[in-house]
């Protein structure tokens, strides 16, 4: 017979997450004291033995003899076994059907304490699942409880009637009504009411808040912390879903080329909507019908000069069918002359260590579109000849080899649209978001051209995005403002007189006053038709900085009625961790998209569809945290997902890399105790359905999200090892949006801050291995720095041995590899030269040539940049890069640090197909690491072999900035020796 696995292991694990905290223990209750006995309730239903046995030892005494004890039948699907303890707290205990299968936990035993236990699919609780179903003669309550939202496995009710005394705790256990519902009936004698609360039997209590539950006799229903007396059963059949959506209305088609994007207005229905049939008619093909999961369908590749008819039905889940709409038609024109569109490359996003550029500021490859701006003198960067708009694409291409050379394979470029303010370089003040901005592109080095050159060496464009805010003059083709432009010998300087014909693009001079890139466009002294700004051109009674005049609607703002309501917000955050942070204005700069409604929705979807049609590798999402997540789940998630899957198939879509900036800049696991304003909480699906309208459906998120609060929120596995082994990640909660690690990037003060901050977060991500990690941005710094990151170079070489080899992806901020600009203020806005912030452009270092055989390796270097390839981090980072290349545990690995003594030491597991990777890494401090799999062990940067014959290894620490990872049947010696990496 196959025996327990009584002595291999080192300590029980339990199998199935830990359900998430739901309340403190209920108000009303008195502890028992534990007895010297154990209940034992298993459950057979999913076993079908015909016997049960338990095999059992009190702890700190003897096993029974195998098999164990025969259970006996208790109710229906359950046996039991009460044994007698005598001294002993609890007991270890493994159950079989007398023949030789057997359940042990997967081969951890079960840890069982005393009183009424029961073990469940592998979960340990503490109730009676056969306990009175009420069968006596007074009167009785029956009650439904919901653990839809805490994900509970088992639930009791603790009550008293009133009157009369509580049970026991943890009460009496109730059973599986339907999916989410558990019941029981209760006998409470004369008593017309009872109070209650209710727990999952591991200590985990929901009490209503502390205030208990009052439940009436008759059926009541209790729903996260919602009462319904005199409710219906929850678990009776529906009726069937019969109600058809309503018909798509406002469908518009317009032609670009031969390209035709078709949007509408989302339809309603009782139960939600959850695609869209259009059908296509005209042209050679004839009738074309394709489903869509938004509000926008962008059509491609269609006949020149065709006229095409679309029209849209909406479907629900129960595959009702609303009416077509109306029809809309558009006639194409020409094939588009733009080159042909690059492919993703497509592989798991998390083998690609990313290398983050500033493009205006990285290296000018086309002095032609250099660009300085209104500010170029005031800010003092005419004074050191550093226009703002300064790198372009040419010289990324110019210099891909120099980031290939570095051993990056990702490139985070910042956002490509057309931007449009005084001080735009950065790209985050969108403008026209059809088109990319000029000043970045040049003959032969267009966008698409820098696309497809990455591609051809293996590196992936990952596109920085922006969805919740224009440029405060709007955003083209969707609304741009019109503002007062008075010309009088103040403001003469700032307000170009009205040049009819011109047409911003950021390149070209207004032709009237010969020196602006911005105005002669917008301004107008006569107020327009349809204007909704408040008093135009009024005095305001005050003056600007200078000392000038103000008039009203002279400058953008969301509260001078100056944009329109539908299409943006109205108002400015005052509360950072409050409804309102989805719903109001950042800054003057950044007019706040209402991106709940549907025409601002296409408009964005439409504008993302191209630059996903040219093949970039994934998205960066900016400002994420101020668009409620149940838009991005509903909108903007599934409309990107959808893109790249019609577009480049299923698998493309599955690697295309969407990560969003939740900006938290505290150092709590959860953002000052709101749930909607925290990173993990973006990478979840909803789970439960919300108003149709998108708008109500925020407000509705925000509210019960937050009080469900922090103890409510799912909770995950993914990414750390079962034991030694790894295993299968459920992703079927994934809502499609991974995270930057916030929380780790604010506690980079030290490299082992970051890393314990980093783990306490993991379980409340939905797989924390896509973090995207890096010590500072273009933003900021650790702990809200407002500097480059300036803790020396030993400091830097050790966050990078733990980015490098901790689960996450590494990322780095350009210039960082050789402490560039370290010390300096990141940003001081246009009113300081950009030679002297962490903006300053990078270019003097890369002068020369060079050429990269293969990631981390120079084939040949020339000039100033061969200097900058020299030095000490670059060196550091080359070999970090080839290691984590060659082992694929540390790039897509789950990891524990069970067993494992050291402050920054663990192990991470890799298995697919013939892959089985396993690796242990410990960073400048010395390690043990117990309870390991045998066998022989290679230092990835020593070449030490290590034979373990009792699964324990001891590696004595390699210093700060150094670091081993010893390899189970390992490659050997990777790369040669460097200045922190021996």
């Amino acid at each position: 017979m196959r025996q327990p696995l009584v002595a291999l292991v080192a300590a029980a694990v339990l199998v199935g997450a830990v359900p998430p905290d739901t309340g403190s223990a209920p108000m009303a209750e008195t502890a028992v004291a534990a007895s010297n006995t154990a209940t034992v309730f298993y459950y057979t239903k999913t076993k079908s033995w015909p016997t049960t046995y338990l095999h059992y030892a009190p702890d700190g005494g003897s096993w029974t003899t195998v098999p164990g004890t025969q259970m006996e039948s208790a109710c229906t699907d359950w046996v039991k076994k009460t044994v007698d303890l005598g001294s002993a707290a609890g007991l270890q205990a493994t159950f079989n059907n007398g023949s030789g299968t057997w359940d042990n936990n997967g081969g951890s035993n079960y840890a069982l304490g005393t009183g009424t236990i029961t073990v469940k699919d592998g979960v340990i609780a503490h109730s009676d699942p056969c306990a009175d179903t009420g069968t006596g003669t007074g009167n009785q309550a029956t009650v439904y409880y919901s653990t839809a939202t805490s994900g509970w496995t088992t639930a009791n009710i603790h009550y008293a009637p009133t009157g009369g005394s509580w049970t026991t705790v943890p009460g009496v256990g109730m059973t599986t009504a339907c999916t989410g519902w558990w019941k029981k009936i209760l006998d409470i004698g004369t008593a017309t009411s009872l109070r209650a609360a209710f727990n999952n039997g591991n200590g985990v209590w929901d009490n209503n808040n502390s205030a208990d539950y009052t439940i009436v006799t008759g059926t009541t229903t209790v729903k996260d912390r919602t009462v319904t007396a005199n409710a219906t059963d929850p678990c009776a059949a529906e009726p069937p879903d019969t109600e058809a959506p309503t018909a798509p209305a406002n469908v518009t088609a317009s032609a670009t080329n031969t390209s035709v994007v078709v949007s509408w207005d989302a339809s309603t229905d009782n139960k939600g909507v959850t695609k869209y049939q259009v059908t296509r008619t005209g042209g050679p093909q004839g009738t074309v019908v394709t489903d869509i999961g938004s509000t926008v369908f962008s059509d491609t590749g269609l006949e020149e000069r065709a006229t095409y008819t679309y029209t849209v039905k909406a479907v629900d889940a129960a595959g009702n069918t609303s009416p077509a709409s109306a029809a809309a038609t558009a006639t194409t024109g020409d094939q588009a002359p733009a080159p042909a569109s690059g492919t993703p490359l497509g592989t798991d996003p998390r083998k690609d260590p990313i290398y983050f550029v500033l493009t205006a500021r990285f290296y000018d490859g086309d002095t032609s579109n250099d660009r300085g701006g209104s500010q170029h003198t005031k800010s003092g960067n005419a004074a050191n000849n550093d226009p703002m708009f300064r790198g372009d694409f040419k010289g990324l291409v110019e210099k891909l080899d120099y980031v290939k050379a570095l051993g990056f394979s990702a490139l985070w470029i910042t956002p490509v649209v057309l931007n449009r303010s005084d001080y735009d370089y950065h790209g985050y003040h969108g403008y026209d978001f059809y088109k990319v901005d000029p000043r970045l592109e040049s003959a032969g080095a267009s966008y698409q051209d820098l696309i497809n050159a990455a591609h051809a060496k293996g590196m992936k464009i990952y596109q920085d995005v922006v969805y919740n805010h224009s440029s405060r003059w709007g955003a083209k083709g969707l609304f741009t403002p019109t503002v007062y432009g008075v010309r009088d010998t103040q403001w003469s300087w700032y307000y170009d007189e009205k040049a009819e014909g011109f047409e911003y693009d950021g390149l070209t001079v207004e032709p009237k006053s010969g020196k602006s890139y911005y105005n002669g466009d917008l301004w107008s002294t006569a107020e327009p038709t349809g204007n909704t700004c408040l008093n135009w051109g009024k005095l305001t009674g005050g003056k600007s900085a200078e000392g000038y005049t103000l008039y009203n609607c002279q400058w953008p703002s969301p509260t001078s009625g100056m944009f329109p309501k539908a299409y943006y917000h109205q108002c400015w955050i005052g509360n950072w961790e409050g409804e309102d942070a989805r719903s109001c204005w950042l800054h003057e700069d950044l007019a706040d998209f209402n991106t709940e409604n549907t025409t601002v929705q296409n408009y964005l979807i439409g504008a993302y569809d191209k630059y996903i049609d040219m093949g970039v590798d994934g998205f960066r999402i900016d400002t994420a945290v101020h668009i409620p997540r149940v838009t991005w789940n509903r909108r903007f998630l599934p409309a990107i997902y959808d893109r790249v899957t019609q577009k480049f198939g299923t698998e493309a879509a599955k690697n295309f890399f969407v990560f969003g900036e939740v900006a938290a800049f505290v150092n709590d696991k959860w953002n000052r105790g709101s749930v909607n304003h925290s990173a993990q909480f973006y990478t979840w699906k909803e789970r439960k359905e919300y108003s149709a309208d998108d708008e109500t459906a925020a407000i509705e998120q925000f509210t019960y999200e937050n009080n469900l609060g922090t103890g409510n929120q799912p909770t995950s596995t993914n990414a750390v090892l079962n034991g030694n082994s790894y295993h299968t990640p459920d992703r079927s909660q994934f809502s499609g949006m991974n995270i930057i690690d916030m929380r780790m990037h604010m506690n980079f003060g030290d490299a082992p801050n970051a890393y314990g901050n980093g783990k306490d977060s993991d379980d409340s991500v939905n797989d924390a291995t896509y973090n995207v990690v890096y010590v500072d941005s273009h933003d900021y710094g650790p702990n809200k720095s407002s500097t480059r990151y300036n803790n020396g170079t030993d400091a830097w070489a050790e966050n990078m041995a733990l980015m490098w080899t901790f689960r996450g992806i590494p990322t780095l901020y350009y210039g960082s590899e050789i402490e560039f600009q370290k010390g300096k203020q990141i940003d001081c806005g246009p009113t300081c030269p950009l030679a002297n912030t962490g903006r300053a452009y990078y270019g003097d270092h890369l002068a020369g040539t060079v050429t990269a055989t293969d990631f981390g390796t120079v084939g040949s270097a020339s000039g100033e940049v061969a200097n900058t390839l020299a030095q000490p981090l670059v060196k550091h980072l080359q070999r970090l890069n080839q290691i984590r290349g060659a082992v694929p545990a540390l790039q897509m690995g789950q990891y524990s640090t069970d067993g494992i003594s050291g402050q920054m030491a663990f192990k991470r597991r890799y298995t697919s197909g013939s892959t089985d990777s396993f690796a242990l890494v410990t960073v400048t401090g010395d390690a043990t690491y117990t309870g390991i799999p045998n066998g022989t062990y290679t230092d990835a940067v020593t070449g030490d072999v290590r034979t373990v014959s009792n699964g324990t290894l001891t590696v004595a620490a390699p210093g700060k900035g150094n670091l081993r990872v010893y390899v189970l049947n390992g490659p050997g010696k990777i790369g040669t020796a460097g200045p922190y990496l021996k």
